[in-house]
């Protein structure tokens, strides 16, 4: 397997914006009771955090760009720790949302330098090995969170607010004395606002990387609905418990592992483009299933959460090229490009989370159809890019 400890330190990275979005979904109806709110305003804690985290990702990188990967991700998830501590003290719900907010601000720091220095350590069918092992063990965050945040849910939930701020002091720890600094004196760029804007314009001009990041945010985002409308589509329409959120979590992300699994062992063996075909093919056939299953079917626990599970084996084994290749448009300032993508990819969720979500989750139906109309965006943004096209197999 290609795996050392770079790869472990660098999936634990990005596992944060997982573990601070899903540990403590199992919490909401606690929460909202002990601090005398509305599920409505719970379920914004959500949104307090992603806005934050989405607009942060549009300059995360562009930093470690200028000031060095390592110091940028000290910074980012010390803010994020200390964001951590108030969350677990907040006394009202007002509160909790400044201190999700203040989370957001730094919690984004990890997963777009990680994508970068996947991308500074990495090359050719080793890059794609690479990034599609970092998703597998990515991939686990979601679903040992709300199993972890369940847990602890005995101690009181402000626990899980605890456990999201050691978890962030050990992994800073690890990647400044373990991972080396990608960027060296010479290859930094000057940060100031003039130099950051020329490079967003560049991004923004770039055709294919604009049609790549979008690809890659909502083929996601397809998947995410459900996430953020896990307390209400597991509780409410499907009948389990606030501890039983694993029934959720456990099979789509063992999907999302198998789908990154199949990317790393077709890398260097098959071309990106029919990679990409056989997972949009895939996809297609579940979301049509899901889509009659849910508006036609009386509900089914199995296969309306197996078939999500299915359609994140396509969206798994699409992101690593769809990424790579995103990527591979910047390479001088790699950094920015992945702040370019996790912006993409973090803001079609905020959307997602804080206006479609509260607007489907009243039936499976609903839910079926935004996951088809989001995974068709998708596809048609990918069937735009010259990497659907290539037939070249990566070396």
């Amino acid at each position: 397997m290609f795996l050392n400890n770079r790869i472990i330190i660098l999936a634990a990275l990005t596992a944060l914006a997982p573990f601070a979005i899903d540990t403590y979904l199992p919490a909401f109806h606690q929460i909202e009771i002990d601090l005398n709110s509305t599920s409505e305003f719970v379920q914004q804690t959500l949104t307090f955090y992603l806005i934050p985290y989405t607009l942060m990702t549009l300059f995360h990188g562009a930093i470690s760009d200028s000031i060095g990967r390592l110091k940028t991700i000290f910074i980012g998830l010390t803010l994020f720790s200390i964001a951590s501590i108030g969350c677990a003290f907040a006394q009202s719900i007002e509160m909790l949302w400044f201190f999700r907010m203040l989370q957001g601000l730094g919690g984004g720091a990890g997963n777009v330098v990680a994508r970068a220095m996947v991308r500074d350590l990495y090359s050719g069918a080793n890059a794609q090995k690479a990034m599609a092992t970092v998703q597998m063990i990515f991939g686990i965050a979601p679903a040992i969170a709300p199993v972890i945040g369940g847990l602890l849910l005995g101690f009181g939930w402000q626990s899980i607010f605890l456990f999201l701020m050691l978890y962030a002091i050990l992994i800073t720890y690890f990647a400044v004395k373990k991972l080396p600094e990608t960027i060296n004196f010479h290859n930094k760029i000057p940060f100031n606002l003039n130099n950051i804007l020329t490079r967003f314009k560049d991004l923004t001009l770039n055709q294919e990387f604009i049609f790549l990041v979008l690809a890659v945010s909502f083929n996601f985002s397809a998947f995410f609905l459900y996430v953020l409308a896990s307390p209400v589509f597991l509780v409410d329409l499907l009948g389990f418990s606030s501890s039983e959120f694993g029934f959720l979590f456990i099979p789509t992300v063992t999907g999302m592992i198998l789908g990154s699994f199949l990317s790393r062992r077709a890398a260097g063996k098959i071309s990106s483009s029919s990679l990409l075909k056989f997972s949009y093919i895939w996809m297609l056939i579940i979301v049509s299933f899901n889509f009659i299953l849910s508006n036609f079917f009386e509900p089914t626990p199995f296969l309306n959460i197996g078939l999500i599970a299915l359609y994140n084996i396509g969206m798994a084994t699409a992101m690593p090229v769809l990424s790579l290749k995103a990527l591979d448009c910047f390479q001088a300032m790699r950094g920015t490009a992945a702040s370019g993508q996790a912006f993409s990819q973090m803001l079609t969720s905020s959307i997602v989370g804080g206006i479609v979500v509260p607007l489907l989750w009243t039936s499976l139906g609903e839910l079926a159809t935004g996951m088809m109309i989001i995974f068709f965006i998708g596809f048609y943004f990918v069937l735009k890019t010259r990497a659907w096209h290539y037939q070249n197999i990566d070396s």
